[in-house]
């Protein structure tokens, strides 16, 4: 193992990541993986690096999660857990790469502005 912890950001998540050689167990923030990341779809997002690869059930991969909402926290551990498959396997490199795993997805929320509602949307204007 070259380091201790792995890190992955989604939006205003940011999920540290500590793997090891085991059976598979996945622990989020303390809670078994199932019930933390409640849907479906939320578990298949965090588990994609390890189907792709076909790791499932060979690491035990314990997560300390924290900020935003559940889907950008799910994504902040995809990222967490691809980089540290990247670090412990080479040759699955290429596989990560091609799904678009090792990418940071940099689209953050746009910041409120003065004099408007919200980021775009404007205050009615009349003429008269």
């Amino acid at each position: 193992m070259a380091k201790a912890n792995y890190i992955g950001r989604r939006k205003t998540s940011t999920a540290r990541l500590y793997i090891k050689p085991g059976k598979g167990e996945f622990i989020v923030n303390g809670k078994p993986f199932e019930d933390y990341l409640s849907t479906q779809a939320r578990m298949n997002i965090a588990k994609l690096p390890l189907t792709v690869t076909e790791m499932d059930g060979k690491y035990d991969i314990k997560v300390t999660v924290r900020g935003g909402g559940v889907t950008g926290q799910a994504g902040a551990i995809s990222l967490a857990l691809a980089r540290a498959l990247d670090d412990l396997n080479e040759d699955v490199h290429g596989v990560l790469k091609e799904n678009g795993l090792l990418t940071r997805d940099d689209r953050m929320v746009e910041r409120k502005k003065y004099g408007q509602p919200k980021a775009r949307k404007k205050f009615q204007f009349s003429k008269r």
